[in-house]
This record gives structure tokens, sequence and C-alpha cells, in this order.
């Protein structure tokens, strides 16, 4: 298959293109570095030409929230009229557990759209939904981080690790499309303020993490299962100790 990878150059486009060459299939790294802009269009119909899939894992550059509707909106837009007119057969796109349930954040209102976009086109589509990656855990930490305190809630937290994504979206776009959402996760689910408080001291970090009923995650408060997936999600092999320790 010609499989072209949109965000193919980012953490998880780039384990995508691999996984799928290492599987002999044809996978097109497009991004604004390799010459493929889905918000101007540039090199769109070109890189499509030919292709079986795509896969969408680009992101916005900024969480402003009128800047990440634009982006997913006007990419998604673009993305899907030039499938159309090449005639792509499966169009599959990264989102994120809980998105429906954190709309108090603008990046999460701007995924929905996207994900309502794919819905409503005429191209077959699988939606992969992720939990928070392995590798975002320093990141999260530190939009937590207040003085010398990282202030967490007591929600459940289900991580994994960015090799796992991109395995199961590999295996979603290489399959028949679902045309629905499929939930990963990591193999082993926590209490977020628990997870952060063994993680940060596993790494020497010398930040208390506090548990704060009232912490806010990138500007929502989650209530306790809204970043976990149903019943029925694909779990990763990774576990976060194991990956750590790599």
């Amino acid at each position: 298959m010609k499989v072209v990878v949109i965000g193919g150059t980012g953490l998880i486009g780039s384990k995508i293109v691999s996984r799928l060459g290492e599987h002999g299939h044809v996978a097109v790294a497009a991004a604004p570095n390799t010459g493929v802009n889905t918000i101007t269009g540039e090199g769109l119909a070109e890189a499509l030409d030919g292709a079986d899939v795509v896969i969408d894992v680009s992101n916005s550059p900024s969480w402003e929230d009128a800047a990440v509707l634009e982006f997913f909106e006007t990419s998604t837009r673009n993305l899907l009229a030039a499938e159309a007119a090449a005639g792509v057969g499966h169009h599959v796109a990264l989102s994120v557990v809980g998105t429906e349930l954190l709309l108090e954040s603008g990046y999460f209102r701007a995924k929905l759209a996207q994900e309502k976009l794919i819905e409503s086109s005429s191209i077959p589509y699988s939606i992969v939904r992720a939990t928070q990656f392995f590798e975002f855990v320093p990141s999260i930490a530190d939009a937590a981080t207040h003085d010398t305190t990282v202030r967490l809630a007591h929600v459940f937290f289900q991580p994994i690790a960015g090799d796992d994504v991109a395995q199961a979206v590999g295996r979603t776009a290489v399959g028949t499309p679902v045309n629905g959402r499929i939930e990963v996760a990591g193999p082993e689910r926590y209490r977020m303020d628990e997870f952060f408080r063994r993680a940060l001291a596993a790494r020497n970090d010398p930040r208390e993490v506090v548990t704060d009923p009232k912490a806010v995650y990138y500007g929502v408060s989650p209530s306790e299962t809204a970043l976990v997936p149903g019943d029925g999600a694909s779990l990763g092999e990774t576990h976060y100790g194991d990956w750590e320790g790599k």
C-alpha cells in the first residue's frame, strides 16, 4: 500500500513511517518540512497521488483557542478534499481519549470539530483515540507545577508509549476502515497524582506532588474517568517502568 502520513516527521508520525516501511508498505512522510502543507495546500495533491491510505497525526503549532480550531478545521477540510480528488480509500486520524469530556479546553473542542468533519466526509475512516503518551509525562508535570509543587487531581490515568500508539495507528491504517472510533491506552491504570509522585521520584525530581481535587489538566478539570478509555480498548504492551528504564 501507499500510505501518506501527515505529520510524518513528528514523534508519532516518524514511528509510523518506519513501521510501515518495515512491513513493505510505501510510507510517505508529509509535513511542511518535506514540502507538504495542509493549511496552504502546497504539495498536497502531489503527495496523495496514488495513495491508498492517509494517516493524519499532525498537530497545531498553537493551542490558543481560535488558532487551534482554525488549524484543525482548515487542515482537515483541505486534506479530505484532496483525498476525495485522489481517490483515497481510508482516512485515519489520531485523536484523544475522552475528547468530548474535556471541552473546557479549546484544544479538545478543536479535536472534536476535526472528528466531526471526518465523520461527515464521504471517505471511509478510522479515528484512533489514544491516552496521554509516556513521552509527555515531563510536560504534563511542568504544566501542573506551581512554585515547587505539582498539583494534580486523584483521577484515573492510563498513559501509553508512543511506540504502541504508532503500532495501533499503523495496524488500523492497513486494515478495513471501521467508520468509527478505536481507543488505545497503556496496560496499567493509575491515579494521576500517585503516578506522577512515583514518576518524579524515579527521576530524582525534587518537586512535591500535591493531591488537589481542583487541579486542572491543561485548563480542564477532568472527571474521574475522563482520561481513560471505556471497555474494549486496545492496550499497549509497554509498561511505563520498563520504558523509563531504557
